[in-house]
């Protein structure tokens, strides 16, 4: 099989499958404080510091969750419960049309709750302007919700100068930055953001293992109640050889970042040479975009046939759309770029990790030119 899927899940790394399987070793629970108690304690800590230092941000501003999807869901429920115990009445919401669903659902929710929600339409590739952002911003502005690299199409937001505009209006700044470490630079501290979500198995973690940051200072009060764990804020037994894996596999993900980014980089170019033979392929990712992700529509055809086809030739990628109930629905985030639905459904996205291999990428796109022909046909 020839794994083409890393913006969905970075298979576990050699190195976190062991520092997993250490931790998960450990009898004790790291909220006990006995001995056995205090090791896993130790562990949890040590997977955090780990974090917290490829990052570049302090191990007490990460709360470990359960990833992307509950910490964006906890930044957007917990700011806005924080705004309307305060002042007894909904707020505004700034987000993207382009945002991960761990966002947008978040979001229409609150709107169906009486928010005000400004969904800002994006540019051909992706991106959102400091201009844009700063003209959609209201006295009520409670929270800038924009996530850092797209997961479809990989387009990288300039989320220093965005923060910079909702720092000017004393707004809470919040960043799904899921798809960047292990791959992108990140200035967390430097671009004045107040949140931002990672999921460990975008890096080569374990699944299911995810961190929020928190600026120091920052109020966001707690979703889900219970014990007192991560500070009260995400309450339950922590996973303990989850974030010590996870540590251990962005330690190594991002003492390699650079040297993975020119591979990535290579990989993508080497596989849209392949690919450019199809008749009328068209690719939608920016150039100056994440080098992890290509994704390219190919007019007339069938993205479930071409799935199809191409698993049974032995490739594992995604479509450019979402699978719900059996039936193909077209991507929000092409159709905002502008994408007919039709052309969405038609739409693929092939991502790649440190460990693809130039003959991998071969293979795959000569899979892809004899699955448009099947689809076409």
């Amino acid at each position: 099989m020839i794994y083409l899927d890393y913006a969905a899940t970075h298979p576990m790394t050699p190195e976190a499958l062991a520092a997993y399987a250490r931790a998960a070793a450990l009898p004790g629970n790291p909220a006990s404080v006995h001995a056995a108690g205090q090791v896993a304690r130790e562990r949890l800590e040590e997977g955090r510091a780990r974090v917290a230092a490829a990052l570049g941000v302090d191990a007490r501003t990460l709360i470990a969750n359960g990833g992307g999807t509950e910490g964006d869901n906890h930044v957007l429920l917990g700011v806005a419960r924080a705004w309307t115990e305060a002042q007894r009445r909904p707020g505004h919401l700034v987000t993207t049309q382009t945002e991960h669903s761990a966002v947008l659902a978040p979001a229409r929710w609150l709107a169906g709750q009486g928010w005000a929600v400004t969904f800002l339409k994006p540019d051909a590739h992706g991106r959102y302007s400091p201009e844009q952002l700063a003209d959609a911003l209201r006295d009520d502005t409670t929270l800038v919700s924009v996530h850092h690299a797209n997961n479809e199409i990989g387009t990288v937001q300039d989320t220093a100068a965005l923060a910079a505009v909702a720092a000017a209006r004393d707004i809470p700044y919040h960043a799904d930055a899921v798809q960047a470490p292990g791959v992108l630079p990140l200035d967390l501290m430097g671009w004045d953001v107040t949140f931002a979500t990672f999921s460990a198995h975008k890096w080569g973690g374990p699944r299911g293992v995810g961190f929020l940051y928190v600026k120091r200072g920052a109020v966001l009060p707690p979703v889900t109640l219970g014990g007192g764990q991560e500070g009260g804020l995400r309450p339950g037994t922590q996973n303990t050889a989850g974030v010590y894996a996870a540590g251990v596999a962005l330690t190594h993900a991002e003492e390699a970042r650079e040297a993975t980014f020119a591979h990535l980089t290579r990989m993508r170019e080497q596989f849209l040479a392949r690919v450019a033979s199809i008749p009328n392929l068209r690719v939608n990712h920016p150039p100056d975009g994440s080098p992890k992700v290509a994704s390219v529509t190919l007019p007339g055809a069938d993205g479930e046939a071409l799935l199809m086809n191409l698993d049974l030739l032995g490739v594992s990628a995604s479509a450019g759309s979402a699978c719900a109930a059996g039936t193909m629905q077209p991507s929000h985030v092409l159709t905002a770029l502008g994408l007919s639905e039709e052309d969405a459904r038609a739409t693929l996205r092939f991502s790649f990790g440190a460990a693809t291999t130039g003959a991998e990428v071969d293979a795959a796109a000569d899979a892809l030119v004899q699955a448009a022909e099947f689809s076409r046909a």
